[in-house]
């Protein structure tokens, strides 16, 4: 079993759940592009908008690798946007799957924000296209690491606190 951690420290392990997805193959600039998206959303409407994604209903917007991206009229407060399907679906298999672990541990599934949503690069697996007069031309494939961290809201908490 390989070992890795993450890369958030300092995070109570009582009230957060953590999920990775690792080897996955999405691209990571996409990648990145959907967790930018998610991040600091509540859970409910990070799963939908990312099935709105995939079904090509929303669009995620492109802020950092924009430079050949068309505009589009759709997106709110930004002007570069894709569809990426794949890497929304994957993100969306580790989001239910951190889900399942918060109610493993009992948190409050109405409650939970995601407070940490990142992307780091994987390994390159080379492969090779075969080209005329019995030559190959080389290309990489970049596999991507995928964290996703949950915590309950503070208004909720506090509002149990006081209620107690």
């Amino acid at each position: 079993m390989p070992k890795f951690g993450y890369s958030i420290t300092g995070i109570d392990p009582d009230k957060t759940a953590k999920a990775s997805g690792r080897d996955l193959r999405v691209s990571p600039k996409a990648a990145r592009e959907v967790c930018n998206a998610i991040r600091n959303m509540p859970l409910d409407k990070a799963k939908q908008y990312l099935e709105n994604v995939i079904a090509k209903k929303t669009m995620v917007p492109f802020r950092h690798h924009k430079k050949k991206q068309a505009h589009h009229g759709g997106l709110h407060k930004w002007y570069a946007g894709r569809y990426p399907v794949k890497a929304a679906s994957g993100i969306l298999k580790i989001l239910r799957n951190a889900e399942n672990i918060a109610e493993y541990k009992g948190l409050d599934a109405d409650n939970l924000r995601i407070i940490h949503a990142t992307t780091q690069r994987g390994r390159k697996i080379k492969k090779y296209i075969p080209r005329a007069f019995g030559r190959s031309s080389a290309y990489f494939e970049q596999w991507v690491h995928i964290e996703i961290v949950l915590s309950e809201e503070e208004e909720a908490l506090e509002f149990e606190e006081e209620g107690s």
